[in-house]
């Protein structure tokens, strides 16, 4: 049976996020990268992938990718299959987070985005993967293909984006919840919450990783998303 499924991007994030996972997961089904470049709100963003997509899918998103995720659970929850909440969050913006996000669009809308992409690759991986240069250059290539005002746009998005904490238990299908284990962003603690809430679910530590870990060791990553499809399959 072919499983449809739809992937979502992270924050300043295009489909080549995915590209370590794509050739193994085109085996199971169609698969379609959401646009999440769209709207300036969960609802505007969930509403717009929920127009492409098809009519049901399994789902994975990263980082804001699985606060979409959350939204399209909310909204059409007879669509989804299975769920994979990649780097992510159910919790709201802390004060913190909120704070340097504001500084990060501020620095955008100076005319100083490439400042604010440069500033944040350090807490985007593995201490270990600071001087990698292809992840240095991923991080920036999809940065400037997503634009500046996407960017201030999907930022304001994530800081009124609402606590998903409350949806946990009602979530019924196969689920995955992947976490680097170094992941500054969203935290292992905040992954372990999510598959602690969600009956069921997996939950994947991946080693030498921080957030972008599907990007810094895609081979673990590709392999529990493989693990995750194979397990619907059977079900």
């Amino acid at each position: 049976m072919a499983i449809p499924i739809l992937l979502i991007p992270g924050l300043n994030c295009t489909a080549e996020i995915y590209r370590g996972q794509l050739p193994a997961l085109w085996h199971f089904g169609p698969v379609t990268v959401g646009n999440h470049t769209q709207g300036a709100s969960m609802a505007e963003i969930a509403r717009s992938i929920l127009a492409d997509a098809p009519p049901k899918f399994a789902l994975a998103g990263f980082s804001m990718g699985g606060y979409i995720a959350f939204e399209i659970l909310r909204r059409a929850p007879d669509r989804v299959l299975a769920l994979a909440l990649l780097d992510t969050s159910a919790r709201p913006d802390s004060p913190e987070a909120t704070e340097k996000r504001r500084a990060a669009v501020a620095l955008a809308e100076q005319g100083k985005f490439t400042l604010a992409i440069q500033q944040s690759f350090p807490n985007a991986v593995h201490p270990d993967h600071l001087d990698n240069a292809d992840l240095k250059s991923l991080h920036i290539r999809m940065s400037k293909a997503v634009g500046s005002e996407t960017y201030i746009r999907q930022q304001q998005a994530i800081i009124t984006r609402p606590d998903s904490r409350p949806d946990l238990a009602g979530v019924k299908v196969p689920t995955l919840v992947v976490v680097g284990d170094a992941d500054a962003i969203t935290v292992p603690e905040a992954a372990r919450e999510m598959a602690a809430g969600i009956s069921g679910a997996e939950l994947v530590t991946v080693p030498k990783a921080g957030h972008m870990a599907l990007a810094e060791q895609p081979e673990v990553v590709t392999t529990a998303m493989v693990d995750w499809l194979e397990r619907l399959q059977t079900e």
